[in-house]
């Protein structure tokens, strides 16, 4: 019988170190008798503080409470003398403190939920009521997020290696015990499964286990190059609209809490096109808020023309920053792609205050000349000549309406020779422009309302955009900043970036040879470590200053 389910304990499987590490890691530091502290844990077997504890009978704080009078009581009887900084919430602090998500266990079942398998999580766990329940709430989100169920013992109130809880987890799974692998980092957990026919694995390493999880499940699950991150649902994020003024309104998603940053789309996409980064920057312990640019999906699609100029989308109190003024965030960290990229370069410029950082995907920044007419110095990049296909009102809507689900297929798409979209003389013309390779679309398409003229009439504004670039001429963008560029983007080229160290002092930048234009959809995953690794390093936030109350 082929297996189509796997279950993974949490404790030294999912997360380690295990409690028992740091208990022992304890018993050192306070010079107690080795397993002193496992000992009094699960003093009375079944009855145990600690049993009770993982069948929800008494919550966290009452297990520290009855571990702190069982250690007094066992050093009593031992003629054994507890320090007088002793205290049991030590371990359980360091633990969360220093344990770790194990990341290739955790990319292993990602890949084996991909190829068809149902994941779940089956843990003894208690009820977190201590002072470091936080951690517990965010782990246990993490988990949620990544697994198809998570089955915990305090919840269910019966433990492992009670065989009750694996008929549960079967049951929740609609899975036979000959369907599924089980993997724990206790033997006595792994007999009843082993016993009702499941497949079992004990976790010392995580090389020994990728290689049997590979070998029982059929998948290669540790030796996927780059699998895809896990992308979030829309309907299991926060959805929010915030007026500009009647009748026109953005749309925007978040996830999260902590530092925030906002994502900012291209065209023609949504905010969907930033599935795969939302849980992995929340997973990192952001708040994040992805746009829906004006003109797109859910936002609001205005008929004038001049909506849609860079002025426009970036004043404050009318369009973009409107979503964080109304949400009472004063700064924040503005990541954008394509046309997303040239907002968060002139936020920087025009709104410095309210950028914490700012990174670009693709799209490079450059300083307004004044000694040329910027129309036609575009002419004389062949690449840009889809945007004066956009120029004239009417043309290209009437093209790109006949079809929608076709026009979105070739814009985000080639075909199996890697033709993208051209538009020298029709959109549907052959050329390299966004290039995607031929099997993936699957990553790249997604559901999104589109209606042509908003998204257009951003390519409308040329010279409006140009004259009020020229206002920032002589500026320099001073505050952290991320140039991404990528090596197949026949449009924005690696080679428009060069020189912007001179306008950008704190410049970072990174480079993903094998990328296209659809860098967020394409590389996902190298994506996001780029991303944290730039964010991690960014310089601490300023505390907000307090003002009296009025």
């Amino acid at each position: 019988m082929a297996r189509r389910a796997v279950l993974f304990d949490i404790g030294g499987v999912l997360f380690g170190p295990g409690l028992q590490h740091f208990l022992g890691s304890c018993e050192r530091d306070c010079a107690l008798p080795r397993n002193f502290l496992r000992n009094v844990l699960l003093a009375g077997g079944s009855d145990s503080s600690y049993a009770k504890a993982m069948r929800g009978q008494i919550t966290l704080s009452q297990l520290f409470s009855e571990m702190e009078e069982g250690c007094r009581q066992h050093a009593s009887a031992s003629g054994i003398i507890l320090p007088s900084t002793f205290s049991v919430t030590r371990a359980f602090e360091e633990m969360a403190a220093k344990g770790t998500v194990n990341a290739p266990l955790l990319r292993a079942a990602r890949v084996l939920r991909r190829n068809g398998f149902k994941t779940g999580v089956l843990t003894n766990n208690w009820v977190d009521d201590s002072s470091g329940r936080l951690f517990t709430a965010k782990l246990m989100t993490l988990l949620h997020r990544h697994f198809d169920l998570v089955i915990e013992s305090c919840r269910l109130g019966v433990q492992k290696p009670d065989p009750e809880i694996y008929v549960y987890a079967l049951a929740a799974l609609r899975a036979k015990p000959q369907e599924v692998i089980f993997l724990d980092d206790i033997g006595e957990n792994l007999k009843p499964a082993r016993e009702m026919g499941m497949a079992t694995i004990l976790v010392r390493d995580t090389e020994t286990v990728l290689k049997e999880l590979e070998e029982l499940s059929g998948v290669q699950a540790c030796r996927s190059e780059e699998p895809l991150p896990t992308a979030c649902d829309p309907s299991n994020v926060t959805h929010g609209y915030v007026p500009i003024r009647p009748g026109v309104q953005l749309h925007f998603v978040e996830m999260g809490h902590g530092p925030v940053i906002c994502l900012c789309h291209g065209f023609p996409e949504s905010w969907l096109s930033w599935r795969y980064q939302i849980p992995a920057l929340d997973d990192a312990g952001f708040r994040v808020i992805a746009l829906e640019m004006k003109g797109y999906g859910e936002s609001t699609a205005p008929l004038d023309i001049e909506e849609y100029s860079q002025e426009q989308i970036c004043k404050v109190r009318s369009c973009r920053m409107n979503v964080m003024w109304r949400l009472g965030i004063p700064q924040t960290v503005l990541v954008g792609h394509d046309w997303g990229g040239a907002v968060v370069w002139n936020m920087a410029l025009f709104y410095p205050e309210r950028v914490r950082a700012v990174a670009s995907l693709n799209t490079p920044y450059r300083p307004a000349d004044p000694t040329v007419d910027i129309v036609e110095k575009m002419k004389t990049y062949p690449t840009f000549d889809y945007q004066f296909y956009f120029q004239e009102p009417g043309i290209a809507e009437a093209e790109l309406e006949k079809d929608i689900g076709r026009t979105l297929k070739v814009l985000i798409r080639s075909t199996r020779q890697e033709v993208g979209v051209g538009l020298r003389g029709g959109l549907f013309s052959s050329s390299r422009l966004f290039p995607i390779p031929a099997g993936a679309e699957s990553q790249y398409l997604h559901p999104i309302p589109f209606s042509p003229s908003g998204p257009l009439n951003w390519y409308r504004n040329i010279r409006p955009n140009w004259r009020w670039a020229l206002l920032a001429k002589d500026r320099k963008i001073t505050m952290p900043a991320l140039m991404v560029t990528a090596g197949k983007d026949v449009v924005l080229h690696p080679r428009m970036s060069k020189g912007m160290e001179e306008w950008i002092p704190q410049l970072r930048r990174e480079h993903m040879e094998e990328c296209g234009h659809w860098t967020q959809m394409e590389r996902p995953a190298a994506l996001n470590r780029i991303l944290l690794e730039w964010l991690e390093g960014l310089p601490p936030e300023t505390p907000l200053p307090k003002f009296s109350r009025l």
